[in-house]
């Protein structure tokens, strides 16, 4: 109920708008009174709801991560304004920010990539990504996402790896994490999948990467970088609201 009421109030102030030039001085001069009122109300708001936002990633951010993780790193898309923001019909290979880049084989190139804006309070990242595909043709669509050097700093196949996302889809899609670590002339790929994800609902998730599988040479590492592959996602639409990695030790028994 209280929704709707406000949702109505929106709808009367936004009729009063496209009616304000014809409205008499006395009529607007009330209105206008009125309007600063509630803009004072609605900017503390604001205010308000930024800092108690801004506790909460904070807070957030400590928490869930296993006993002996030795790195954490959060992509520079998540945690700040980037430029270019965005990509509309994009080439393969575009990069959105410093960090990431957009690779697929649609000859239409029928796609947008931008960086948003994280509305909820508990969203663990200020900002997220938004990729929406329109008659996609082309055979694969991934992100790819530079990681730092510092996450090869000390790097063992003793490792997990650790990625936590949070996904918004506007219908079900299957979505991959690839993980890709150069060592030499070779790379060294670990894949994971996500649950399956209903549309509208934001989903939480944590995939690892176990390295014991992998046949990484640790004196000879040269590059990391995760990829997220999109699999079938014509007329869709995903918006990544977290992207957080981590790593620690694989327990010994």
């Amino acid at each position: 109920m209280q929704r709707k009421a406000r949702e109505h109030l929106r709808d009367q102030w936004a009729r009063l708008s496209d009616n304000a030039e014809t409205m008499g001085p006395a009529r607007l001069r009330q209105l206008r009174d009125e309007a600063l009122s509630l803009r004072a109300s609605l900017d503390r708001f604001m205010i308000r709801a930024d800092r108690r936002a801004a506790a909460s990633r904070a807070a957030l951010d400590a928490l869930h991560l296993p006993g002996g993780t030795d790195w954490r790193w959060r992509p520079g898309f998540m945690a700040g304004r980037i430029s270019p923001r965005g990509a509309a019909r994009p080439e393969p290979g575009t990069r959105l920010g410093d960090g990431a880049a957009i690779w697929h084989d649609c000859a239409e190139r029928a796609l947008i990539l931008e960086q948003v804006v994280n509305p909820g309070a508990t969203d663990l990242s200020p900002f997220g990504m938004r990729l929406e595909v329109f008659g996609f043709t082309g055979s694969f669509l991934s992100v790819a996402v530079d990681m730092p050097a510092d996450a090869l700093a000390g790097l063992s196949r003793s490792h997990i790896l650790r990625l936590e996302a949070g996904f918004v889809v506007e219908r079900p899609i299957r979505v991959y994490a690839r993980l890709n670590i150069g060592h030499g002339p070779n790379i060294d790929e670990v894949t994971q999948q996500f649950r399956a994800f209903e549309a509208g609902l934001h989903s939480q998730q944590i995939v690892e990467f176990d390295l014991a599988y992998t046949q990484m040479n640790e004196k000879r590492l040269e590059k990391i970088w995760l990829d997220l592959i999109f699999e079938a996602p014509r007329m869709s639409a995903v918006e990544l609201r977290e992207l957080f990695l981590s790593r620690h030790l694989r327990a010994d028994f």
